[in-house]
């Protein structure tokens, strides 16, 4: 039986940094490499001919997805991974990736991406996995994505399929420290999102986006405006819909806490990967804290790590709870587990000190204190100060 051939396909701009480690990660699995430059000044060209990918240049126009359609026309395998240069291919999901192209009826493969860094919602659903198809193109400018003449394809052909992998198969690095997006980034998204949302106002999708940026930028009650906007649009579609209910969950948390439930709520019900919930959960178990239900905040938190085990902001935000319950030996085993995962945050070491101490383990206490410190201190963070302060007054002292 012949095997389906497979290209990467990218638009790059200044990622000498990166690309190395995205063309590393799909050596193994892909047939030719196309890359369409939008004007890097740095070695990013040079560096994507080592590796022996075909490279095209394409003035920049503030538009992802002309750009992306661009790079498409260069093609010439069955099937099409996209891939930005601040992720890499998950070499575990490789085996599945190569079955899953041999299937006839499938289209598109819509592929679970792991936002390494990302403490809330650690887990996306991409489609970035398609056969080479000349009506599949990409729309929006910004947010790019094939869904659209996916959808009326399958109105005109309905013997494709869409289908999903499990796996994390995709991990990406652009909210590691550093990584994430200056508000002058953020600025630029706003203004291309708002170009297109003009001409396109009962845009669902357009609508999350473009409202879940004004929240981040402090714009509450426009963002609030243009989510509720977008549920009037998104009924058939699950993932739109989880994405509105997250977004008005996070608009609503500090003024309308029990509308903020209700969304986060809302949210979870909906038929998606419970992966792609962890956010949600999270989110809607510290509510609850904070409101003094810890029985039902422990469920929320509970059900992160029964989706997730690894998942160190429930580990963290469980052990929490348990403390406020008074059950500190619990609090300090999730504490511990957090640490495993994530060593570096400083409020969980600091927290797992206050436990330790409240159990007059003294010596293990300032053990954690210290930790807690030293991070804090990197982060040039003045809780570093108060908390020795506040030791040395309690007639503790921590080294350094």
């Amino acid at each position: 039986m012949p095997t389906s051939s497979l290209s990467l396909c990218m638009i790059v701009k200044d990622e000498a940094q990166n690309l190395p480690r995205c063309l590393d990660s799909v050596q193994a699995i892909t047939d030719e490499i196309i890359v369409v430059d939008t004007g890097s000044t740095d070695d990013t060209v040079a560096i994507a001919q080592s590796y022996r990918a075909t490279v095209h240049h394409f003035p920049w126009g503030n538009d992802f997805s002309a750009a992306r359609n661009h790079a498409l026309q260069f093609v010439s395998s069955d099937w099409i991974l996209v891939l930005d240069a601040d992720e890499a291919l998950s070499s575990q999901a490789i085996p599945a990736l190569q079955q899953a192209i041999q299937l006839d009826s499938a289209l598109v493969i819509n592929l679970m991406r792991q936002e390494i860094g990302a403490a809330q919602s650690p887990y996306s659903l991409v489609s970035r996995l398609f056969r080479r198809h000349p009506q599949i193109q990409f729309s929006r400018p910004y947010h790019a994505l094939i869904d659209d003449s996916v959808a009326q394809l399958r109105q005109q052909e309905a013997h494709w399929q869409v289908i999903e992998l499990p796996e994390v198969a995709i991990l990406h690095y652009g909210y590691e420290p550093g990584a994430i997006a200056s508000r002058n980034k953020l600025q630029t998204a706003k203004t291309t999102m708002e170009g297109f949302w003009k001409t396109h106002p009962d845009d669902a999708y357009v609508c999350s986006k473009l409202g879940a940026l004004y929240v981040q930028l402090g714009n509450l009650a426009q963002g609030i405006q243009l989510l509720e906007h977008g549920l009037k649009f998104a009924q058939s579609d699950p993932a739109i819909l989880y994405e509105l209910h997250y977004h008005l969950g996070i608009a609503h948390s500090a003024q309308n806490p029990a509308q903020a439930i209700y969304h986060y709520q809302h949210a979870i019900q909906q038929p998606i990967r419970d992966r792609l919930k962890l956010g949600a959960y999270n989110n809607l178990g510290s509510l609850l804290k904070a409101q003094g239900d810890l029985s039902a905040a422990q469920s929320c938190y509970q059900a992160t790590l029964q989706i997730t085990p690894d998942f160190a902001i429930g580990h963290y935000n469980l052990g929490m709870t348990y403390r406020a319950q008074g059950n500190l030996p619990q609090a300090i085993a999730h504490y511990q587990t957090a640490l495993q995962l994530n060593p570096t945050h400083a409020q969980t070491h600091q927290n797992l000190g206050v436990a330790l101490l409240k159990l007059g383990r003294i010596p293990e206490s300032l053990e954690a204190f210290q930790k807690a410190i030293a991070l804090l201190e990197l982060q040039q963070s003045p809780e570093a100060e108060r908390l020795r302060k506040a030791l040395q007054e309690m007639g503790l002292e921590v080294r350094g």
